[in-house]
């Protein structure tokens, strides 16, 4: 997660042990997990969840959750404390909805993408196929009243619009901007999925339009999601051949108006844009593809744009 600026003393992120409450199969690839427990009366900002994203630890092959040191702030030098073997598995979620009821008591949901083919699954797949009522994971995430924001990335200023793009990983993500966002908001949301019986329900406002853009059986990523995106933005000859951008690099793309995970200058005072916001995430190399599109041969400014890769195809993420 990146740093974010404190408004009070209290540790700027969360970690305690969150037990299963409910699992329900909302698709053939994803289920909702839903995890509750006293700690998360602290966690993220409800009704402006947006984007914002937790970790979550898996059980190891031992099937035993590790025991982690909460008595300091430093989570993850905790975490890197247990012995490898016993740590199990950390992985980064969006929160897909956070409940708060009259007595503060907490539910946070999670859609979790099934990837269970031979060489795709992987640690989160696995658990979260043969979840369980009762079951418990740790939770990493923004400390309720203390990250600004809620530790979201989405972030479209004064917009007049905007355009959200992105894969299964991302439709989580988008389906709770859309339900967070004022119901004014206008715009346009493309979402590829597995297959035509994984389009969700979601509730965007009247003047998004919201395009699911389901996979044939076989075909890789961004092979819908890219011809969409640019077809929309009147980039027609681009769509002619599509090929996904080949990436050399283990690290994911990220870039927001306000961040650039490449280094790149940006200039706070002109980060927030006027006009119209991109919000892209998903399979980093679809995401890093896009970026080349709109920012090289669109023109479209770059602190217009957050291009968040969630994923590599192929690669074990880590965290």
């Amino acid at each position: 997660m990146s740093a974010e600026t404190t408004t009070t003393e209290r540790p700027t992120y969360l970690l305690t042990r969150a037990e299963v409450r409910a699992v329900e199969r909302v698709s053939p690839s994803f289920v909702r997990v839903t995890l509750g427990g006293d700690d998360l009366r602290e966690l993220g900002t409800p009704g402006a969840v947006f984007d914002s994203r937790i970790k979550l630890v898996f059980p190891p092959a031992s099937g035993v959750l590790p025991e982690i040191d909460r008595s300091t702030d430093d989570w993850w030098g905790s975490y890197l404390a247990v012995p490898e073997a016993e740590r199990g598995a950390m992985r980064t979620y969006s929160v897909r909805e956070l409940r708060v009821a009259a007595d503060d008591t907490t539910e946070v949901d999670v859609d979790f993408v099934l990837h269970l083919e031979p060489g795709l699954t992987g640690p989160a797949s696995r658990w979260a196929s043969a979840a369980a009522v009762g079951q418990e994971l740790w939770l990493v995430g923004p400390r309720r009243g203390v990250v600004p924001h809620g530790g979201a990335e989405y972030r479209p200023g004064r917009a007049d619009s905007v355009v959200l793009a992105g894969d299964e990983t991302a439709a989580p993500a988008i389906a709770r901007i859309l339900e967070d966002a004022p119901r004014d908001l206008r715009g346009v949301a493309f979402i590829e999925v597995p297959s035509p019986a994984d389009v969700l329900r979601i509730d965007p406002p009247a003047g998004v339009e919201v395009h699911w853009l389901p996979r044939d059986v076989g075909e890789p990523h961004g092979l819908r999601l890219i011809p969409a995106v640019l077809g929309y933005l009147g980039d027609a000859d681009a769509t002619d051949e599509i090929r996904v951008k080949d990436v050399e690099t283990e690290d994911l793309l990220w870039e927001t108006p306000e961040y650039s995970g490449l280094g790149e200058d940006i200039d706070p005072a002109t980060a927030t844009p006027v006009e119209r916001y991109f919000w892209i995430a998903g399979e980093s190399g679809v995401v890093t593809t896009l970026r080349r599109h709109l920012v090289k041969d669109l023109g479209i400014d770059r602190r217009q744009v957050a291009f968040m890769g969630y994923w590599r195809r192929g690669v074990a993420m880590r965290g």
